[in-house]
């Protein structure tokens, strides 16, 4: 299958007081364990969504060449970010090559998805479900897989909110795979989230 991953890094961050992605997190940034997850997964492209910091693509960029990704790396301007999370995730959509198959969208303050899980993720979709979600302790957790035929709606939300009531829609069309172990829930809101 022709995957490609979007990770969302275009907020403020005004819960964590700004600044929040470049934040030191184990020898690195915060943005980092979202993007090691991003290029671990069985996808072509990393589409980084921007916005709020500056500082972001140059992060990017930075991790990518230091980990050999430099060239799967792609830089999404999302200018409308300050309309909510449906806004940056439409301008990640509006860039993805017409002929995947799927996407990856993971959350620039999720540094901790365990990155064995999103193959897992890329087989359930290959066998027939329109989207694929992570699943630990009974709650549903990131990244999040769409199947080709959700991409218009994802591109339609509107507000600060992401996809979960699209999810909810789907039904059985939806696919859970089990995490092994939290950091499909883990995200930082706040500088006492990273201790």
């Amino acid at each position: 299958m022709r995957l490609e991953a979007i990770v969302l890094a275009a907020g403020a961050g005004t819960r964590y007081g700004g600044g929040k992605l470049l934040a030191p997190w184990r020898g690195g940034l915060l943005l980092d364990g979202a993007l090691a997850a991003a290029f671990a997964s069985p996808v072509r492209g990393v589409y980084v969504v921007w916005g709020a910091d500056p500082g972001v693509p140059k992060a990017a960029e930075d991790f990518a060449t230091r980990s050999g990704h430099a060239d799967r790396l792609r830089l999404v301007n999302a200018p409308e970010h300050t309309m909510g999370l449906s806004r940056s995730l439409s301008a990640g959509v509006a860039a993805l090559p017409g002929d995947g198959d799927g996407v990856f969208i993971f959350l620039g303050d999720m540094p901790r998805i365990p990155t064995g899980v999103t193959a897992q993720m890329a087989r359930a979709l290959s066998g027939g479900a329109q989207a694929v979600a992570t699943t630990f302790d009974g709650r549903r957790g990131h990244p999040v897989l769409f199947g080709r035929g959700l991409w218009t709606r994802l591109a339609s939300l509107t507000g600060d909110r992401g996809a979960g009531e699209l999810l909810r829609d789907l039904g059985e069309a939806l696919a859970m795979v089990p995490a092994p172990d939290d950091g499909v829930l883990f995200d930082v809101d706040r500088p006492d989230d990273l201790v």
